[in-house]
């Protein structure tokens, strides 16, 4: 199973396995990351922000035109920000490392 790894704020790296298919939203729901997720990962929000370290950015498909969209109102956005709905784990995402912004917005 594919590994993640997640830097929690203040830094705690954390790595979990995660199931081929699953959102990095739902990995780290089911692993008690601090993530909220608040719009249960249906791309309404951007509380599931997450920033992804650049080796792995360029591996992951590219963010829709909503995705874009919603990012635009994420707080702490870097070139590399991800919704963690929308990307997939998958066997070339072995070892991802995404970190969690400082602060979320809930834009809904």
């Amino acid at each position: 199973m594919p590994r993640i790894v997640f830097v929690e704020r203040g830094g705690n790296r954390r790595t979990v396995e995660a199931r081929n298919g699953m959102s990095l939203l739902d990995v780290a729901l089911a692993n008690s990351i601090d993530i909220e997720g608040a719009c249960e990962g249906c791309l309404s929000c951007t509380t599931c922000h997450v920033i992804v370290e650049e080796e792995f950015f360029e591996l992951l498909p590219a963010a829709s035109e909503e995705e874009e969209d919603m990012l635009d109102l994420a707080a702490g956005l870097r070139p590399t920000s991800r919704l963690g709905c929308q990307i997939r784990v998958s066997e070339e995402l072995d070892g991802l490392v995404v970190h969690l912004p400082e602060e979320t917005r809930d834009v809904r």
